[in-house]
């Protein structure tokens, strides 16, 4: 055959041999790709079996089978120590080990493993070599007749490699209370010595004095940590304490209700109990106190000073009722702290607006003294004190918000966005007049001064703002340029101004001119005037009625009204502070035990407990079912409204 002819043969073109059972799939038929699933189960294995049921009385499926397939199966080599051959073995080791020299005695377990298995194999093929049964039988008879080994040599045990587990425990156990006394005891003996031997040498090189600083320093680093460790334990020792020191005051707290209200027409008391007060405060007043929403006997203090002459640095301390003796949390500031409160969602936030302008927002779950925000002077803080804060809703992209007001005349809405502080100006208030005359003829623009706000609690735009002119303004968020009206209210600065936490249309305020008085917001003139004879520094409604509310005033006393029971004269004015002096800050209405808790210009704080008379409930008739809720406290403020409306529209029909 020709070279030619072979190169020919493999260029020819080759043609595929098909069956003729085979399918005839298209192009996208055949790239179609088809996925099979793998699982567990038995595809063997019977999916619907019935069994009859004799509690049933009826066939019901069994929704387990077994899906387990056996494969493959191994029987192993393992010899039983109690058989023959296990025997056999162990006496053959335990004379190997006899002949060994002692310093080839210690080998390691690997040796010892390749030995074992050497060992094995070698009976294995003795065995083997033998026929039938009759090489066991003949080892046996062998292993018997060998001597048995001396008592003094012990079996050498050999360790499991795959079942070996190292086993170790520690327990702590907690010191007894005197051996941690003792121990501080101790420790305080020690630095005590320490100082009264640097007070002998008086020349001591720089480099011992550094030394022994640095061990001072850790010695009290170690005592921090140790004081850490016990923490939690030692406040709830604290507390108990403290429950076992005031004990009358807390059965007083919890069950005294004065029995003389019986004998008295419509008047009441207000019982002291706990006095909380702060040695570091003693210098400043208590220029704000709110509740927490959620912790109900936890409240929070702001300590500064009216005085402008007397301006420095302030505080915020959070007291509980648990603890009266020293407070919870403790936070300094550079300026006087004016104004404060908690957030609804986030009880552990706190807005505090400063003497200097500032406001800033605390963090309690930050072990920090500084806030976790403030504003600064590129960021639009107030140039005037910040007399009042409110956190409102958060906005349509969920940030944190709250508003503050200040004698700068500006109502200021601060934004946490990204961990900063973003302002918008809200309102601008104007001044009397508006305008008044400059050098050269200029007209300049007066401001008013803001003193006190609050929002209505359900229109979430409707606000009103209290000013040192003695107006109140009406405004709504949506309007920056103009007010929706305005009240000639007092003759002097508004102290403060609040919403009915029932009635929608009624508010309250008091001022510095010695009146209380209670508007509706429809109408230029007060529904209701009261003359306190002394400057009011502080009004409250109580959360439980909407006819009782508590001033205090710069003369020491606490006055306490009821309009359902006498819309004259309060039903309690007592003195609280009796110190010259010394003039009563502000009050709040604990939200649900009947307390008031007052701040005075010394820094304290008294807690009173309300007397029945002052939180008198509507009596059950029999037969008959009292009504409670929001519905009957609208009803019953209203019906004192219409009271002193009726005249009114009687003279103007």
């Amino acid at each position: 055959m020709e070279a030619g002819d072979g190169v020919d043969e493999w260029a020819a073109a080759k043609t595929l041999v098909k069956p003729p059972d085979q399918l005839e799939l298209t192009e996208a038929e055949l790239k179609e790709e088809i996925t099979r699933i793998l699982t567990a189960n038995n595809p063997h294995a019977p999916q619907n079996i019935v069994r009859y049921s004799f509690k049933k009385r009826a066939y019901t499926p069994i929704n387990y089978v077994d899906q387990m397939a056996v494969h493959f199966s191994l029987n192993g080599n393992m010899i039983p120590k109690d058989s023959d051959e296990g025997r056999r073995q162990s006496i053959r080791l335990s004379t190997a080990a006899e002949k060994a020299p002692v310093e080839t005695s210690a080998v390691t377990s690997e040796e010892a493993e390749i030995k074992d298995e050497a060992s094995i194999g070698d009976t294995q093929t003795a065995g083997e070599e033998e026929a039938g049964g009759s090489g066991t039988a003949e080892t046996a008879e062998r292993a018997e007749a060998e001597e048995p080994p001396p008592s003094g040599v012990k079996e050498q045990k050999l360790a499991n490699q795959f079942n070996f587990i190292e086993r170790a425990s520690r327990t702590l156990n907690n010191p007894m209370q005197w051996e941690i006394y003792d121990a501080y005891v101790e420790e305080l003996q020690k630095m005590e010595r320490s100082k009264e031997k640097e007070k002998s040498k008086a020349q001591v090189p720089k480099k011992e004095e550094e030394k022994k600083k640095g061990r001072r320093l850790t010695s009290l680093e170690s005592q921090s940590d140790d004081i850490t460790k016990i923490s939690k334990a030692a406040k709830i020792m604290e507390r108990m304490v403290n429950q076992n020191t005031f004990d009358d005051i807390a059965q007083d707290f919890k069950y005294f209700e004065d029995a003389s209200d019986e004998y008295r027409d419509h008047e009441g008391t207000l019982l002291p109990l706990w006095k909380f007060q702060y040695d570091k405060t003693k210098r400043l007043a208590v220029t704000a106190i709110s509740w927490n929403p959620k912790y109900k006997d936890l409240f929070a203090v702001g300590y500064g000073s009216y005085d402008f002459l007397k301006q420095g640095q302030g505080m915020l301390l959070l007291y509980t009722l648990k603890n009266p003796s020293f407070p919870e949390y403790v936070f300094s500031s550079e300026s006087g702290i004016m104004c404060l409160d908690f957030n609804n969602d986030h009880p552990y936030l706190v807005a505090v607006g400063f003497y200097d302008g500032n406001v800033a927002i605390y963090n309690l779950k930050k072990a920090t003294s500084q806030p976790s925000y403030k504003s600064s002077a590129n960021s639009g803080k107030h140039t005037e004190p910040v007399w009042q804060v409110k956190w409102q809703k958060d906005d349509m992209d969920n940030n944190l918000n709250f508003f503050s007001v200040s004698s700068d005349g500006r109502i200021v809405s601060w934004t946490l966005v990204k961990n900063e502080l973003v302002h918008t100006d809200v309102i601008k208030l104007s001044g009397e007049g508006t305008t008044m005359q400059g050098p050269e003829g200029l007209q300049l623009q007066t401001l008013g001064s803001g003193t006190s706000f609050d929002f209505h609690k359900k229109i979430d735009n409707l606000f009103l703002v209290g000013t040192e002119e003695g107006k109140i303004y009406k405004c709504s968020k949506c309007y920056s340029s103009q007010f929706l009206d305005v009240f000639e209210a007092h003759h002097m600065a508004v102290d403060s101004v609040s919403w009915n936490p029932y009635h929608l249309k009624v508010f309250i305020s008091c001022s510095s001119d010695w009146t209380v008085k209670i508007w509706d917001h429809t109408i230029k003139t007060p529904m209701f005037v009261y003359d306190l004879n002394s400057a009011v520094g502080d009004v409250a409604w109580s959360p439980y009625s909407s006819t009782v509310f508590a001033a205090v005033t710069t003369d020491g006393k606490a006055h306490v009204f009821d309009l359902s029971v006498n819309k004259y004269e309060a039903l309690c004015t007592q003195l609280v502070v009796a110190k010259k002096k010394n003039k009563i800050t502000h009050i709040q209405f604990n939200p649900v035990y009947p307390v008031v808790i007052v701040g005075d210009e010394r820094g304290h704080i008294t807690s009173l407990k309300l007397s029945p008379n002052l939180r008198r409930m509507p009596k059950e008739k029999k037969g008959q079912e009292v009504k409670k809720g929001p519905e009957v406290e609208i009803a019953k403020l209203d019906k004192l409204l219409n009271l002193v409306r009726d005249p009114e529209t009687k003279a103007g029909k």
